[in-house]
Protein backbone atom coordinates (compact mmCIF):
# COMPACT_ATOMS: atom_id res chain seq x y z
CA UNK A 1 0.00 0.00 0.00
CA UNK A 2 1.33 3.25 -0.95
CA UNK A 3 1.31 5.93 1.44
CA UNK A 4 2.28 9.48 1.82
CA UNK A 5 1.90 12.81 4.42
CA UNK A 6 -0.42 14.82 3.98
CA UNK A 7 -1.29 18.42 5.48
CA UNK A 8 -3.83 20.69 5.31
CA UNK A 9 -3.95 23.56 2.93
CA UNK A 10 -6.56 25.87 1.56
CA UNK A 11 -5.65 26.72 -1.48
CA UNK A 12 -5.56 31.12 -1.27
CA UNK A 13 -7.72 31.73 -4.71
CA UNK A 14 -10.30 29.20 -4.02
CA UNK A 15 -10.73 30.61 -0.24
CA UNK A 16 -10.85 33.97 -1.66
CA UNK A 17 -13.81 32.95 -3.99
CA UNK A 18 -15.26 30.48 -1.15
CA UNK A 19 -15.46 34.39 0.02
CA UNK A 20 -16.44 36.03 -2.43
CA UNK A 21 -19.23 33.71 -3.15
CA UNK A 22 -20.52 33.95 0.68
CA UNK A 23 -20.55 37.97 0.18
CA UNK A 24 -22.85 37.30 -3.07
CA UNK A 25 -25.05 34.92 -1.93
CA UNK A 26 -28.59 36.13 -0.82
CA UNK A 27 -30.76 34.86 2.26
CA UNK A 28 -34.07 33.36 0.80
CA UNK A 29 -38.07 35.08 1.56
CA UNK A 30 -38.20 33.58 5.58
CA UNK A 31 -41.29 33.25 7.22
CA UNK A 32 -42.31 35.98 10.18
CA UNK A 33 -41.93 33.40 12.90
CA UNK A 34 -38.43 31.35 11.45
CA UNK A 35 -36.05 30.07 13.77
CA UNK A 36 -35.02 26.64 13.44
CA UNK A 37 -38.80 25.45 12.93
CA UNK A 38 -38.78 25.77 8.69
CA UNK A 39 -35.06 25.06 8.61
CA UNK A 40 -31.55 26.74 9.24
CA UNK A 41 -32.51 29.74 12.03
CA UNK A 42 -31.91 32.48 9.18
CA UNK A 43 -30.57 34.71 11.87
CA UNK A 44 -27.97 31.74 12.86
CA UNK A 45 -27.10 31.60 9.60
CA UNK A 46 -26.21 34.37 8.76
CA UNK A 47 -24.15 35.54 11.67
CA UNK A 48 -22.40 32.32 10.79
CA UNK A 49 -21.78 34.23 7.21
CA UNK A 50 -20.39 37.08 9.17
CA UNK A 51 -17.79 35.56 11.35
CA UNK A 52 -16.85 33.32 8.80
CA UNK A 53 -16.39 36.71 6.31
CA UNK A 54 -14.78 38.67 9.83
CA UNK A 55 -13.67 36.34 12.40
CA UNK A 56 -12.82 32.78 11.48
CA UNK A 57 -9.19 32.05 10.95
CA UNK A 58 -8.59 29.71 8.26
CA UNK A 59 -5.48 29.15 8.27
CA UNK A 60 -5.57 28.78 12.37
CA UNK A 61 -8.44 26.43 11.43
CA UNK A 62 -5.82 24.58 9.25
CA UNK A 63 -3.29 24.32 11.88
CA UNK A 64 -5.59 22.75 14.19
CA UNK A 65 -6.44 20.13 12.00
CA UNK A 66 -2.45 19.70 11.32
CA UNK A 67 -1.79 19.08 14.63
CA UNK A 68 -1.78 15.20 14.30
CA UNK A 69 -0.08 13.28 11.61
CA UNK A 70 -1.81 12.81 8.41
CA UNK A 71 -1.68 10.28 5.45
CA UNK A 72 -3.24 9.48 1.93
CA UNK A 73 -3.12 5.71 1.40
CA UNK A 74 -4.01 4.44 -1.83
CA UNK A 75 -6.24 1.64 -1.79
CA UNK A 76 -8.22 0.11 -4.51
CA UNK A 77 -7.37 2.87 -7.18
CA UNK A 78 -9.00 4.93 -4.37
CA UNK A 79 -6.57 7.81 -2.23
CA UNK A 80 -8.33 7.37 1.51
CA UNK A 81 -7.04 10.46 3.50
CA UNK A 82 -6.68 9.53 7.24
CA UNK A 83 -4.90 10.29 10.70
CA UNK A 84 -2.76 7.91 11.74
CA UNK A 85 -1.40 8.45 15.28
CA UNK A 86 1.11 5.99 17.29
CA UNK A 87 0.49 6.97 20.69
CA UNK A 88 1.52 5.86 24.20
CA UNK A 89 0.81 1.99 22.45
CA UNK A 90 3.43 2.36 20.78
CA UNK A 91 2.24 0.34 17.61
CA UNK A 92 -0.38 -1.60 19.66
CA UNK A 93 -4.14 -1.61 20.67
CA UNK A 94 -4.93 -0.02 17.06
CA UNK A 95 -8.38 1.75 16.97
CA UNK A 96 -10.34 2.45 13.78
CA UNK A 97 -12.33 5.74 14.61
CA UNK A 98 -15.03 6.38 11.65
CA UNK A 99 -17.11 9.42 11.16
CA UNK A 100 -20.49 10.02 9.77
CA UNK A 101 -22.70 12.62 7.74
CA UNK A 102 -22.63 15.65 8.19
CA UNK A 103 -19.36 15.11 9.87
CA UNK A 104 -15.65 14.23 8.94
CA UNK A 105 -13.03 13.89 10.69
CA UNK A 106 -12.93 17.14 13.11
CA UNK A 107 -15.71 14.87 14.57
CA UNK A 108 -13.00 13.60 16.62
CA UNK A 109 -10.34 16.17 16.80
CA UNK A 110 -10.94 17.29 20.56
CA UNK A 111 -10.18 13.36 21.07
CA UNK A 112 -7.38 12.33 19.71
CA UNK A 113 -5.29 13.26 22.56
CA UNK A 114 -6.53 11.55 25.45
CA UNK A 115 -7.11 8.65 23.17
CA UNK A 116 -3.22 8.61 22.00
CA UNK A 117 -1.91 9.74 24.98
CA UNK A 118 -3.66 8.93 28.34
CA UNK A 119 -0.89 9.74 30.07
CA UNK A 120 -0.96 13.51 29.73
CA UNK A 121 -4.78 13.87 29.95
CA UNK A 122 -5.31 12.38 33.59
CA UNK A 123 -5.22 8.69 31.97
CA UNK A 124 -3.32 5.77 32.14
CA UNK A 125 -0.54 5.10 29.73
CA UNK A 126 -1.59 0.85 29.07
CA UNK A 127 -5.36 2.81 28.18
CA UNK A 128 -3.77 4.44 24.70
CA UNK A 129 -4.71 3.19 21.49
CA UNK A 130 -2.95 3.65 18.12
CA UNK A 131 -5.48 5.56 16.45
CA UNK A 132 -6.38 5.09 11.98
CA UNK A 133 -9.38 8.20 11.63
CA UNK A 134 -10.13 7.99 8.03
CA UNK A 135 -12.27 10.76 5.63
CA UNK A 136 -15.00 8.60 4.19
CA UNK A 137 -14.34 8.01 0.74
CA UNK A 138 -16.01 10.87 -1.40
CA UNK A 139 -15.71 13.01 1.87
CA UNK A 140 -13.65 15.80 3.12
CA UNK A 141 -9.58 14.96 1.99
CA UNK A 142 -10.57 11.58 0.78
CA UNK A 143 -10.69 10.75 -3.26
CA UNK A 144 -13.69 10.96 -4.65
CA UNK A 145 -15.21 6.86 -6.58
CA UNK A 146 -16.60 7.21 -9.88
CA UNK A 147 -19.98 6.07 -8.72
CA UNK A 148 -21.93 5.95 -5.00
CA UNK A 149 -20.42 3.43 -3.02
CA UNK A 150 -21.46 3.16 0.67
CA UNK A 151 -20.79 1.14 4.28
CA UNK A 152 -20.34 -1.92 2.83
CA UNK A 153 -17.56 -1.25 0.76
CA UNK A 154 -15.87 1.30 2.72
CA UNK A 155 -15.59 -1.46 5.28
CA UNK A 156 -13.35 -3.81 2.32
CA UNK A 157 -11.29 -0.66 1.83
CA UNK A 158 -10.91 0.15 5.68
CA UNK A 159 -9.68 -3.54 6.66
CA UNK A 160 -7.21 -2.77 3.59
CA UNK A 161 -6.17 0.17 5.12
CA UNK A 162 -5.43 -1.16 8.27
CA UNK A 163 -3.80 -3.93 7.34
CA UNK A 164 -1.81 -2.01 5.41
CA UNK A 165 -0.65 0.25 7.85
CA UNK A 166 0.28 -3.17 9.91
CA UNK A 167 -2.66 -3.64 12.03
CA UNK A 168 -4.06 -7.46 10.69
CA UNK A 169 -6.14 -7.17 14.13
CA UNK A 170 -7.83 -3.94 15.29
CA UNK A 171 -10.79 -2.42 17.51
CA UNK A 172 -13.56 -0.33 15.37
CA UNK A 173 -15.77 2.33 16.50
CA UNK A 174 -18.18 4.69 14.67
CA UNK A 175 -21.29 6.43 14.93
CA UNK A 176 -23.96 7.66 11.78
CA UNK A 177 -22.08 5.96 9.27
CA UNK A 178 -19.40 5.09 10.64
CA UNK A 179 -21.59 2.80 12.55
CA UNK A 180 -22.57 0.75 9.52
CA UNK A 181 -18.56 0.90 8.46
CA UNK A 182 -18.15 -0.82 11.92
CA UNK A 183 -20.93 -3.18 12.20
CA UNK A 184 -20.10 -4.34 8.09
CA UNK A 185 -16.38 -4.88 9.04
CA UNK A 186 -17.35 -7.01 11.93
CA UNK A 187 -19.70 -8.88 9.31
CA UNK A 188 -17.27 -9.13 6.41
CA UNK A 189 -14.20 -9.04 7.99
CA UNK A 190 -14.04 -10.79 11.26
CA UNK A 191 -11.29 -11.99 11.69
CA UNK A 192 -9.60 -8.46 11.82
CA UNK A 193 -11.65 -7.46 14.67
CA UNK A 194 -11.04 -7.92 17.92
CA UNK A 195 -14.41 -5.57 19.07
CA UNK A 196 -16.32 -3.15 18.32
CA UNK A 197 -17.92 0.09 19.93
CA UNK A 198 -21.04 1.54 18.54
CA UNK A 199 -22.98 4.54 19.45
CA UNK A 200 -25.62 4.32 16.88
CA UNK A 201 -27.09 1.13 15.36
CA UNK A 202 -27.40 1.95 11.77
CA UNK A 203 -27.60 -1.50 10.79
CA UNK A 204 -30.37 -3.30 12.25
CA UNK A 205 -30.90 -6.94 12.60
CA UNK A 206 -33.43 -8.92 10.69
CA UNK A 207 -35.86 -9.51 13.55
CA UNK A 208 -38.82 -8.09 13.78
CA UNK A 209 -39.95 -6.04 17.25
CA UNK A 210 -41.99 -7.91 19.55
CA UNK A 211 -41.34 -6.37 23.76
CA UNK A 212 -43.61 -3.63 24.36
CA UNK A 213 -40.19 -1.75 25.04
CA UNK A 214 -39.43 -2.88 21.26
CA UNK A 215 -42.50 -1.47 19.67
CA UNK A 216 -42.25 1.60 21.80
CA UNK A 217 -38.86 2.39 19.93
CA UNK A 218 -40.46 1.18 16.80
CA UNK A 219 -42.94 3.93 16.73
CA UNK A 220 -40.53 6.80 18.51
CA UNK A 221 -38.37 5.95 15.32
CA UNK A 222 -40.65 6.04 13.07
CA UNK A 223 -41.97 9.42 14.43
CA UNK A 224 -38.31 10.65 14.08
CA UNK A 225 -37.64 9.69 10.61
CA UNK A 226 -40.75 11.34 9.68
CA UNK A 227 -39.94 14.34 11.03
CA UNK A 228 -35.74 14.12 10.60
CA UNK A 229 -35.35 12.22 7.56
CA UNK A 230 -36.24 13.82 4.52
CA UNK A 231 -33.11 14.82 3.89
CA UNK A 232 -31.81 10.76 3.69
CA UNK A 233 -34.93 10.17 1.21
CA UNK A 234 -33.72 12.84 -1.26
CA UNK A 235 -29.88 12.26 -0.84
CA UNK A 236 -30.77 8.24 -0.88
CA UNK A 237 -32.83 8.53 -3.71
CA UNK A 238 -32.32 12.17 -6.28
CA UNK A 239 -28.83 12.81 -4.50
CA UNK A 240 -27.97 15.32 -7.72
CA UNK A 241 -30.92 17.02 -7.57
CA UNK A 242 -29.58 18.44 -4.41
CA UNK A 243 -26.15 18.60 -5.49
CA UNK A 244 -27.45 21.05 -8.01
CA UNK A 245 -27.83 23.48 -5.75
CA UNK A 246 -25.38 23.53 -3.54
CA UNK A 247 -22.76 23.29 -6.02
CA UNK A 248 -20.49 26.39 -5.44
CA UNK A 249 -22.62 27.48 -3.02
CA UNK A 250 -20.64 27.37 0.66
CA UNK A 251 -23.63 29.37 2.22
CA UNK A 252 -26.61 26.57 1.30
CA UNK A 253 -24.03 24.13 2.28
CA UNK A 254 -23.78 25.81 5.37
CA UNK A 255 -27.33 25.68 6.19
CA UNK A 256 -27.96 21.94 4.96
CA UNK A 257 -25.40 20.37 7.45
CA UNK A 258 -25.54 23.47 10.46
CA UNK A 259 -28.99 22.61 10.50
CA UNK A 260 -28.30 18.83 11.24
CA UNK A 261 -25.78 19.78 13.83
CA UNK A 262 -28.81 21.56 15.60
CA UNK A 263 -31.44 19.30 15.08
CA UNK A 264 -29.38 16.17 16.04
CA UNK A 265 -27.41 17.65 18.95
CA UNK A 266 -28.03 17.14 22.98
CA UNK A 267 -29.45 20.60 23.32
CA UNK A 268 -31.38 19.80 26.55
CA UNK A 269 -28.88 21.56 29.25
CA UNK A 270 -27.06 23.61 27.05
CA UNK A 271 -27.66 26.19 23.79
CA UNK A 272 -26.80 25.18 20.37
CA UNK A 273 -23.57 27.76 20.72
CA UNK A 274 -22.43 26.13 23.32
CA UNK A 275 -22.55 22.76 22.37
CA UNK A 276 -20.57 23.92 19.09
CA UNK A 277 -18.36 26.73 18.32
CA UNK A 278 -19.14 28.98 15.14
CA UNK A 279 -15.23 28.06 14.16
CA UNK A 280 -16.46 24.10 14.81
CA UNK A 281 -19.20 24.02 12.74
CA UNK A 282 -17.31 26.38 9.74
CA UNK A 283 -14.34 24.37 9.62
CA UNK A 284 -16.82 21.12 8.79
CA UNK A 285 -18.49 22.92 6.36
CA UNK A 286 -14.99 24.12 4.90
CA UNK A 287 -14.18 20.76 4.52
CA UNK A 288 -16.88 19.85 2.35
CA UNK A 289 -16.46 23.13 0.27
CA UNK A 290 -12.76 23.26 -0.03
CA UNK A 291 -12.89 19.67 -1.23
CA UNK A 292 -15.91 20.09 -3.51
CA UNK A 293 -17.04 17.35 -1.51
CA UNK A 294 -21.04 17.99 -0.67
CA UNK A 295 -22.08 15.93 -3.89
CA UNK A 296 -20.07 13.22 -3.61
CA UNK A 297 -21.11 12.44 0.42
CA UNK A 298 -24.34 13.04 -0.39
CA UNK A 299 -24.09 10.22 -2.72
CA UNK A 300 -22.59 7.63 0.18
CA UNK A 301 -26.85 7.84 0.58
CA UNK A 302 -27.54 6.09 -2.76
CA UNK A 303 -24.87 3.95 -2.34
CA UNK A 304 -26.31 2.61 0.88
CA UNK A 305 -29.42 1.56 -1.10
CA UNK A 306 -27.36 -0.37 -3.26
CA UNK A 307 -25.73 -1.49 -1.05
CA UNK A 308 -28.39 -2.45 1.47
CA UNK A 309 -25.96 -1.83 4.32
CA UNK A 310 -28.97 -0.85 6.76
CA UNK A 311 -30.09 -4.47 7.79
CA UNK A 312 -27.90 -7.58 8.79
CA UNK A 313 -28.73 -10.65 6.08
CA UNK A 314 -30.72 -12.81 6.93
CA UNK A 315 -29.42 -15.73 9.18
CA UNK A 316 -26.69 -13.40 10.10
CA UNK A 317 -25.58 -11.57 13.33
CA UNK A 318 -22.57 -9.74 14.26
CA UNK A 319 -20.25 -11.93 16.55
CA UNK A 320 -17.34 -9.18 17.42
CA UNK A 321 -17.96 -8.70 20.71
CA UNK A 322 -19.70 -5.40 20.64
CA UNK A 323 -19.78 -2.53 23.38
CA UNK A 324 -23.07 0.01 22.89
CA UNK A 325 -23.13 3.70 23.93
CA UNK A 326 -26.46 5.20 24.18
CA UNK A 327 -26.12 8.76 23.97
CA UNK A 328 -29.63 10.26 23.85
CA UNK A 329 -29.18 11.08 20.15
CA UNK A 330 -32.48 13.12 19.18
CA UNK A 331 -31.74 11.33 14.98
CA UNK A 332 -31.65 8.20 16.27
CA UNK A 333 -33.18 6.83 19.19
CA UNK A 334 -31.13 3.56 20.34
CA UNK A 335 -32.78 0.59 20.02
CA UNK A 336 -33.70 -1.41 23.33
CA UNK A 337 -30.80 -4.24 24.38
CA UNK A 338 -32.93 -6.67 24.14
CA UNK A 339 -33.20 -5.92 19.85
CA UNK A 340 -29.99 -5.05 19.41
CA UNK A 341 -28.67 -8.36 20.65
CA UNK A 342 -30.78 -9.81 18.35
CA UNK A 343 -28.16 -8.89 16.03
CA UNK A 344 -25.26 -8.09 17.93
CA UNK A 345 -23.00 -10.22 20.39
CA UNK A 346 -23.46 -7.19 23.30
CA UNK A 347 -20.70 -7.76 25.70
CA UNK A 348 -21.16 -3.81 27.25
CA UNK A 349 -23.85 -1.22 27.43
CA UNK A 350 -23.78 2.05 28.50
CA UNK A 351 -26.26 4.40 28.72
CA UNK A 352 -24.74 7.44 28.75
CA UNK A 353 -26.49 10.86 30.75
CA UNK A 354 -25.70 13.66 27.96
CA UNK A 355 -24.44 13.96 24.34
CA UNK A 356 -26.10 13.42 21.34
CA UNK A 357 -25.38 11.86 17.58
CA UNK A 358 -22.09 14.08 18.08
CA UNK A 359 -20.95 12.82 20.98
CA UNK A 360 -16.96 12.96 20.44
CA UNK A 361 -17.25 16.57 19.76
CA UNK A 362 -20.33 17.41 22.08
CA UNK A 363 -19.53 15.31 25.16
CA UNK A 364 -15.78 14.11 24.66
CA UNK A 365 -14.69 13.62 28.42
CA UNK A 366 -17.35 11.20 28.54
CA UNK A 367 -16.77 10.08 24.81
CA UNK A 368 -12.93 9.16 25.59
CA UNK A 369 -14.08 7.97 29.09
CA UNK A 370 -16.37 5.05 27.60
CA UNK A 371 -13.86 4.08 25.10
CA UNK A 372 -10.70 4.10 27.19
CA UNK A 373 -13.37 1.37 30.00
CA UNK A 374 -14.42 -0.42 26.78
CA UNK A 375 -10.55 -0.89 25.97
CA UNK A 376 -10.00 -2.65 29.41
CA UNK A 377 -12.92 -4.53 28.92
CA UNK A 378 -11.34 -6.02 25.84
CA UNK A 379 -8.14 -6.98 27.00
CA UNK A 380 -9.74 -9.26 29.99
Amino acid sequence: METRPFEVRWDPSALSHLKDRLRATPLPRQPRDAGWKYGCDPDFLSALRDHWLDGYDAEAAAAALNRHPQIIARVENLDLHAYHVVGEAGGKRPLLLTHGWPGSVLEFLEVIEPLAFPSRHGGRAEDAFDLVIPSLPGFGFSGKPETPISARTTARLFDALMRGLGYPRYRAQGGDWGAAVTAWLALDHVASLKAIHLNMVLVRPDAAPKTPEELAWQAEQAGVQGKLGAYAQLQGSKPQSIAYAMQDNPLAQAAWIVERFHDWADLRERPFDQVFTKDQLITDVMIYAMNDAFTTAAWYYFGAQQEAVRSIPPGRRVMVPTAVAAFPDPRSPMPPRSLVEKGYAVNRWSDMPRGGHFPAMEVPEDFVADLRAWGRQTEA
